[in-house]
């Protein structure tokens, strides 16, 4: 399968269950809703820290902003053909990666109990990073690759 192929797909996928996940949290924060935690039991904790908000935005909130806007970008991509955009999307990722790897650090670390739900978003968003650092390497190293030869000079 092609570079261009199966990038799309996948950052599409990886999107969507991230969206659904950080939406469900969010949802949960507005509506006071308890999380039933099943895997872990500091589902709460978290969810309720100090740290589970951004200058009084909820974090899920700024998670879904950002799952949504991969999957609008992505989406726009296949119906436009604009095969190029697809690399700052796989930039895009890196951003998410790091806030990711930054709230599992508070979780573990300074909250001291875990959030299944988190968790999810965070495997979502580092699974989307990976699969964009094997694109942005393969777009590198391929003779076929999606985006114009000016964006291939270094």
């Amino acid at each position: 399968m092609t570079t261009f192929r199966w990038y799309p797909i996948t950052a599409l996928i990886l999107a969507g269950i991230g969206f659904v996940d950080a939406t469900y949290l969010t949802i949960e924060h507005y509506s006071n809703f308890s999380l039933p935690c099943t895997i872990t039991n500091g589902c709460e904790t978290v969810t309720n820290s100090v740290y589970s908000l951004l200058f009084g935005i909820p974090v899920a909130l700024l998670g879904s902003l950002y799952y949504i806007g991969v999957l609008l970008v992505v989406f726009i991509i296949l119906e436009f053909g604009a095969k190029h955009y697809l690399q700052y999307v796989a930039i895009g990722s890196t951003a998410g990666f790091i806030f990711s790897m930054w709230f599992v650090y508070v979780q573990i670390v300074l909250i001291g109990a875990i959030c299944q739900y988190c968790m999810i978003s965070a495997l979502t968003s580092t699974l989307l990073f990976v699969a964009s650092m094997k694109y942005l390497y393969d777009l590198k190293t391929s003779s076929s690759s999606p985006l114009p030869p000016e964006a291939h000079s270094e």
